[in-house]
């Protein structure tokens, strides 16, 4: 849209562009009808911007929720500022498992068709089916139940994403060939690449939904908590990045790796408290504690607690039934939702860290 063009005879164009910018982004698409203006603004490179630098700000949780009955499954996204909001993946047209998520786009593998992979925005119904690689499937040794590792790396300022396939070769029965095998998809050329890693212990027991996207690199906690495993997008070099002291001696600790305003970071979970560590310097791997939270009013949840999301204000975490969020500032705990029926699944084993974009995947 040319910035010459106007947008509402009554209001300066800024301001519309401030209000429409921070409108969900169902509500954005449908007003799009509203007149022409509105309706090239989803293809506006400034509004696209703007939008998403909003979006960014407010990361939001992302649940899967099953219902036993139906045998049927439905998106929930629980949103600080907009409340709770519920949708579906029924625009692919298959059955498929959410297997990472990044900055709005999700990856999600095909349930009944093995080897099968979609990037789609929800919020937009948009998809791409990406091309299948030549390459014989990847596997994880460890545990035996996990399929290939998965990461989604999605830059909205560059408008591409990256999706890698990560796992060893290894005959039916018998242990790894010695390698690692990494598949990236780059959404520009719509193709694969390849490269092979010498096998390291660690690589077995990183951390399928601890994983995330910040400087360029996607950042796995590996299960052992010993350390980070970081593979850089620009070069495909992996790269060790060391946990504080504190948590790697933590005995008893529960650890996470999380995002915070575009910084890595460490929620480390004892039975009486949550310590936030923050990377302030990448480069120097320089760790600081950003907060220290009192557990001691929902004491009976912290068993089966998991922190998912968060910024500077606020800590979204997932119990059995319910999505709690934590505010900072005011030290004040708040339940965003709740399961009211019967999920087969608790809700912390499905719910990703999410933020609602617009990005165009197809």
């Amino acid at each position: 849209m040319n910035s010459r063009d106007a947008i509402s005879p009554n209001l300066p164009d800024e301001v519309i562009l401030q209000i429409l910018s921070r409108l969900p982004v169902k509500s954005l698409f449908r007003a799009k009808s509203v007149c022409k203006n509105w309706y090239k603004l989803s293809l506006d490179n400034y509004f696209i911007r703007l939008y998403n630098e909003l979006a960014v700000k407010n990361p939001t949780v992302l649940v899967e929720i099953s219902d036993s009955s139906e045998f049927k499954s439905s998106l929930v996204c629980i949103d600080n500022l907009r409340g709770v909001s519920e949708f579906s993946l029924d625009f692919l047209q298959d059955r498929v498992k959410i297997r990472a998520c990044c900055n709005g786009l999700l990856c999600c593998s095909s349930i009944p068709d093995k080897g099968v992979y979609y990037v789609c925005n929800p919020m937009t119904r948009e998809f791409r089916l990406l091309p299948r690689s030549r390459e014989r499937p990847v596997t994880r040794f460890y545990p035996d139940g996990e399929a290939t590792l998965v990461g989604l790396a999605c830059n909205l300022s560059m408008q591409k994403f990256n999706v890698v396939l990560a796992g060893h070769h290894r005959t039916f029965g018998h242990r790894p060939d010695g390698t690692f095998i990494c598949l990236v998809f780059d959404s520009v050329s719509n193709k694969w690449s390849k490269f092979v890693s010498f096998q390291h212990e660690l690589f077995t027991h990183m951390n399928r939904n601890q994983v995330v996207f910040v400087n360029g690199a996607l950042h796995w906690l590996t299960g052992s908590c010993s350390c980070i495993l970081s593979l850089d997008l620009e070069c495909n070099v992996w790269r060790r990045l060391s946990l504080p002291e504190e948590v790697k001696n933590g005995a008893g600790n529960r650890v996470y790796l999380l995002e915070s305003d575009g910084c890595l970071s460490i929620v480390q979970i004892s039975d009486a408290w949550m310590k936030i560590w923050v990377m302030k310097d990448y480069s120097a791997e320089y760790w600081r504690v950003e907060d220290r939270v009192s557990l001691r009013c929902i004491r009976d949840l912290v068993p089966g607690i998991f922190p998912i999301s968060q910024t500077g204000e606020r800590v979204f975490l997932a119990t059995h039934k319910q999505v709690l969020m934590y505010h900072k500032r005011s030290r004040v705990w708040k339940e965003m939702y709740s399961v009211k029926n019967g999920s087969t699944l608790p809700l912390w084993f499905s719910a990703h860290a999410y933020r609602s974009t617009i990005f165009t995947c197809n």
